[in-house]
């Protein structure tokens, strides 16, 4: 691929089809493990069983704001998300980070922030249990006086 080919795909302009010379028919047609598959590799995809039992979190840790679509669809499914911004530039984060709080916003859900550069967002029927100090009984095994 010729470098005005590379920086045409990088801006989105022509569709980037250097994926497609890898393709395996015989790999895709074996596939019966029951994992899922997913083609972009920052997205990960919890099992069926868990889909089914409605015990999944999607994890994205987007390259760009392009990216910003796998979060707003994972959340719109119900999915709590993780998202790591550590791999972004600043700008673009604060980009994702309006999108995020936009997004949680509108669907009624909450974001917060687990660490540096890394929010959780979660919907609105989904309960987020806190090992906080405050919510462990006093008169316990530690209270020795």
């Amino acid at each position: 691929m010729g470098s005005v080919r590379k920086a045409s795909a990088w801006l989105g302009l022509v569709d980037d089809n250097d994926d497609e010379r890898y393709y395996d028919d015989d790999y895709a047609e074996g596939q019966e493990s029951g994992e899922a598959w997913v083609t972009d590799p920052r997205v990960k995809v919890a099992s069926e069983t868990a889909e089914e039992e409605g015990r999944r979190i999607g994890t994205v840790t987007p390259d760009s704001f392009r990216d910003a679509r796998g979060i707003g669809e994972l959340f719109r499914d119900g999915v709590p998300v993780i998202i790591n911004l550590t791999a972004m530039e600043p700008t673009d984060a604060k980009r994702v980070v309006d999108f995020a709080a936009g997004l949680t916003f509108g669907l009624r859900g909450t974001i917060e922030r687990v660490a540096t550069r890394v929010f959780l967002l979660t919907p609105a029927h989904t309960e987020i249990v806190s090992g906080e100090a405050a919510g462990r009984p006093t008169d316990g095994f530690f209270n020795q006086s």
